[in-house]
């Protein structure tokens, strides 16, 4: 199989699809760094979940848990996008943090249960609007499944989102 160089970690294979390969240069490059997003976000979460402790454990403990069950579906056909579109998915751990743009999960910040939910819901925002960029940016590519299937992903985090924020407690001060 024939491939073109992207940069030294972008590779395109030959494909009947018919985006231009220009398009389908810039869509993988993308899609990789939602792929690194999503990875980093469901490993996050499941830290979270893992290590929580506090009054609201068994809620926090229960709801992180559901919640890395709204990322983890979305990760596989992500990836399986960036191979159809001739690219090269890259999804190792390693390689999600080093394109993630989430920031690590602090140990030393989230010391109590409701520290954890406020890391989380920063998580869970970054990664709602680094994919929703995304929808536009496929589109005007000529990719509109790439388009649909972003918009599905950032319905999910941004309900995980509303989760996370609507159990945090207010600040009326």
């Amino acid at each position: 199989m024939k491939t073109t160089s992207i940069d030294k970690k972008h590779i395109l294979s030959e494909t009947r699809n018919n985006i231009a390969e220009s398009s389908r240069k810039t869509i993988v490059k993308q899609l990789n760094t939602y792929l690194a997003t999503l990875t980093d976000l469901y490993t996050q979460t499941k830290h979270a979940h893992w290590n929580v402790r506090g009054r609201e454990f068994y809620q926090l403990h229960k709801l992180f848990d559901e919640l890395a069950g709204l990322v983890e579906p979305h990760i596989d056909p992500l990836a399986e996008r960036i191979t159809a579109l001739g690219g090269i998915a890259h999804g190792t751990v390693r390689m999600a943090a080093a394109g993630s743009p989430l920031e690590e999960f602090p140990t030393t910040e989230a010391d109590d249960d409701l520290g954890y939910l406020w890391v989380l819901a920063d998580r869970f925002g970054t990664a709602g609007n680094t994919l929703r960029e995304g929808i536009d940016k496929t589109d005007e590519e000529g990719d509109m499944v790439s388009s649909d299937l972003l918009t599905g992903i950032v319905h999910d985090l941004d309900k995980g989102l509303y989760f996370l924020e609507a159990h945090a407690p207010r600040d009326d001060s």
